[in-house]
């Protein structure tokens, strides 16, 4: 099944503490795995960030509970309720839930700090569906995927040679190439058979890799048959290796004829995964603000401080 999302992991937090014992976050986290069903490939997802989907939602789960004061922490990663945690697992652990924790003051101190001024509380808690670090990650996406929109706004406005240009000098960024100049690396227009440039698959001059780049609007799809002029192309040149690039979509034909191909390696490059390609590499775009996310140094805390 899914991993459950954070507020869902409480009452079960709870109920392994529910014996009035001190449990360890090990304990606690495979008592919600057999609770859930979990197999080993849902305990294995990660967040974009890299951090382990489970683990975090625990941890939150349990950041909350202590919040509202329902769970205490007598020694590091170990847990058990506290006389409040008692009482609400008396009257049922099912019941633990965001709407529960706001009736505490400490928990709303900590929920709600963030609130804008027009935002109730329940209206804050039904959003609360993520946990933070899912909430950020959630955010860098949006963002994300607007300035890709903008990236290809601004891309569909240059002419053609400086689109294939464009896609030289992300291939080179990519690791693509050497540093020769971008003049040298595009074949001449009179001249072209079909291929629009050429990079070697290394610095080192390895092995050339054959481009060819098509700025086609946004909505049109490449088909089988351009792929098709493509694979000819290549093969008038006694080349192995291509990259076909675009600005639109490729149709399931053209990616079907490309994964049937045996004596070429072709890669196919979407607009998606272009503009994707210049946010990683840092092409047409600059960093304007970064922030630093930060944890416990539990190694600092075990030494002598």
């Amino acid at each position: 099944m899914a991993v459950p999302k954070y507020n869902e992991i409480m009452p079960y937090f709870i109920k392994c503490l529910g014996d009035e014992k001190v449990h360890n976050i090990k304990e606690i986290r495979e008592f919600c795995v057999k609770a859930f069903n979990l197999s080993d490939e849902d305990r294995q997802q990660v967040l974009p960030c890299g951090k382990n989907m489970f683990t975090d939602r625990v941890g939150w789960a349990k950041t909350y509970l202590q919040k509202a004061g329902l769970i205490e922490s007598p020694s590091r990663a170990n847990y058990q309720l506290t006389a409040i945690g008692i009482e609400s697992f008396s009257c049922g652990a099912e019941n633990i839930t965001l709407e529960y924790l706001k009736k505490f003051d400490s928990f709303k101190k900590f929920f709600c700090k963030n609130l804008k001024d027009n935002e109730s509380i329940s209206h804050s808690v039904e959003k609360e569906i993520n946990s933070p670090t899912e909430n950020i990650e959630i955010a860098f996406s949006e963002l994300n995927e607007q300035l890709a929109n903008d990236l290809m706004t601004e891309i569909m406005k240059i002419s053609p040679y400086e689109f294939e240009s464009l896609v030289v000098k992300l291939l080179i960024k990519m690791g693509y190439g050497n540093m020769q100049s971008v003049d040298k690396i595009l074949t001449k227009k009179s001249n072209d058979e079909g291929i629009d440039g050429i990079v070697t698959q290394d610095k080192l001059g390895f092995d050339s890799i054959y481009i060819q780049a098509k700025q086609w609007k946004q909505d049109s799809i490449v088909g089988r048959p351009e792929i098709q002029k493509f694979l000819g192309a290549l093969a008038g040149q006694g080349a192995t290796r291509g990259l076909f690039i675009t600005t639109s979509r490729f149709s399931s034909e053209a990616i079907s004829y490309v994964n049937k191909q045996l004596n070429h390696k072709i890669v196919l490059v979407d607009g998606k995964t272009l503009t994707s390609f210049m946010i990683r590499y840092n092409l047409g775009v600059s960093v304007y603000k970064t922030y630093d996310l930060k944890r416990i140094d539990m190694d600092f805390f075990n030494e002598d401080i």
